[in-house]
């Protein structure tokens, strides 16, 4: 059996990569695990290993009290993520990279494409990225972006609701998060959205053929699927361009806040414009502050 592609898919937050990994686990060239996010890489490089093995722990008891509940319409994914979760953690308390390698391709058949989608790598170091790009002979990268205007007020807005204890108060605290990122109070929400960062460092660790670069507003089309689908080398397939996934609390975002956002964003419009070519319609209305 030939050995297949290793992919890593390291968009921005909030810029698709859930539907991306439904749909290439929807793909029968594709084999990826129950798991979405491994975090094994960004686990070691920022000290975050022990936090993601608490998350694992936890997700594992959700997964047991939802059997015992005995719901019979999730049991079967239910019983494959507990699995699959039990088996990945041992190898994350270890940080196990052949037995990282020989997870992602457990029970592969003749797939071709085998996955690692976590957001977070964006961040990575240009060494780490540079190591990831080594593993295997044969490794690529997704990267996805998304309007920095609207990734922004995304993430934003995914905050505010975590936060929340009812639900009744995430505007306000959607206005306040803003406020607090736009002042350097909230780095993560930047960090996750450094475009800037995140294509220097791929330029610099890996090779720009094996990269694949698209935006969200791009990427729900048959013809970004198309040339994802050529880029991995499998046929392309069609894609369920209705089915949102992780849509966030409804919060409009006011005209000051998006020429504020826009205004604070400029130059990683500026940056990317000038990496990548013309802009997007979206982006360069958000850019305008439309």
């Amino acid at each position: 059996m030939a050995t297949p592609i290793l992919l890593f898919g390291i968009g921005a937050t909030k810029s698709g990569t859930s539907w991306l990994y439904n749909y290439l686990r929807s793909h029968p060239e594709c084999h990826l695990r129950s798991i979405k996010e491994l975090h094994f890489f960004d686990g070691l490089e920022n000290g975050s290993k022990n936090w993601h093995l608490k998350e694992l722990d936890r997700k594992c008891a959700e997964l047991e009290n939802a059997l015992s509940a005995g719901r019979p319409a999730n049991a079967a994914w239910n019983a494959a993520q507990l699995a699959d979760t039990r088996i990945y953690a041992r190898i994350l308390k270890k940080h196990d990279e052949a037995g990282y390698l020989s997870y992602l391709a457990d029970g592969r058949t003749d797939e071709s494409v085998i996955s690692d989608i976590t957001p977070c790598y964006s961040m990575l170091s240009e060494q780490c990225l540079s190591h990831m790009a080594s593993m295997t002979e044969d490794v690529r990268f997704v990267f996805l972006m998304r309007d920095p205007v609207d990734r922004l007020w995304s993430h934003v807005r995914m905050i505010a609701k975590r936060r929340s204890k009812t639900g009744n108060d995430i505007d306000k605290r959607a206005g306040w998060i803003f406020n607090r990122t736009l002042e350097g109070g909230e780095d993560h929400i930047l960090e996750r959205g450094d475009y800037r960062g995140t294509l220097t460092r791929l330029q610099a660790a890996v090779d720009p053929q094996r990269v694949f670069i698209c935006t969200f507003e791009e990427l729900f089309s048959d013809d970004a699927l198309t040339r994802l689908c050529r880029f991995l080398g499998i046929v392309p397939i069609p894609g369920d361009f209705s089915k949102k996934v992780h849509v966030g609390a409804k919060v409009p975002m006011s005209g000051a806040q998006k020429r504020r956002a826009a205004a604070f964003l400029e130059p990683q419009y500026d940056f990317v414009a000038a990496r990548m070519g013309p802009l997007p319609a979206a982006w360069e209305a958000n850019r305008a502050g439309v």
